[in-house]
């Protein structure tokens, strides 16, 4: 999978040390994050939580007209495909999540319209050991909540994303895009595109 949606900053608390065994968090920190050491030993032993957006545009009577994949660079400096995706906070909502994840990689004039409890089209499973299932990350196990989210604001791409494209939903189904996509995730734009009654 390679998500690649970078976390936030952390959050220190009171000693600057973010961590398990620090002392309370200071009040508005933020009491779920983990230091990088604690990430990868969480992620060795622990199904890690991630929602993933498909951002579409649609017509005046609600029909998909376009499908928003991003553009990403690697730390090898390859360049990939993929969409919008990203870890779940401890004490976070989905619904909070899918808006942070939006809003972190389309910017804040992208406005999601977000239903008040949003349902995954559906849940898939990144293992680390390729052939397991359709979906591959090599560094975890991470079971993903997938969404399609209508965007209706300007999107402009923030963090490691380089842009975003807009393609019809056919170019989105085919094959020479799936090539693009990293972790499998073209499987998850056909299944949206099947869920949405879009793939032919």
């Amino acid at each position: 999978m390679a998500v690649r949606t970078p976390d936030p900053d952390p959050e220190p608390d009171d000693n600057g040390l973010p961590g398990f065994g620090a002392p309370a968090p200071a009040p508005g920190a933020n009491p779920g994050w983990l230091s990088e050491f604690e990430l990868a030993d969480a992620r060795r032993r622990l199904p890690m939580l991630y929602v993933e957006a498909i951002p579409v545009r649609t017509d005046g009577s609600g029909v998909v007209t376009a499908i928003g994949i991003l553009l990403r660079s690697t730390p090898l400096g390859e360049m990939t495909r993929t969409i919008v995706s990203g870890r779940v906070r401890w004490g976070e909502s989905i619904r909070d999540a899918l808006f942070r994840h939006v809003e972190n990689d389309l910017g804040p004039m992208a406005f999601p319209l977000l239903p008040p409890q949003p349902l995954p089209f559906t849940v898939a499973e990144y293992f680390p050991i390729p052939g397991v299932s359709a979906y591959h990350d090599d560094r975890q196990h991470a079971v993903s909540l997938a969404y399609v989210v209508p965007v209706t604001g300007t999107c402009e791409p923030r963090q490691d994303a380089l842009e975003v494209t807009w393609f019809t939903p056919e170019e989105a189904g085919s094959d020479a895009v799936a090539a693009e996509m990293e972790g499998g995730r073209g499987t998850l734009i056909r299944q949206a595109l099947a869920y949405l009654g879009l793939l032919r």
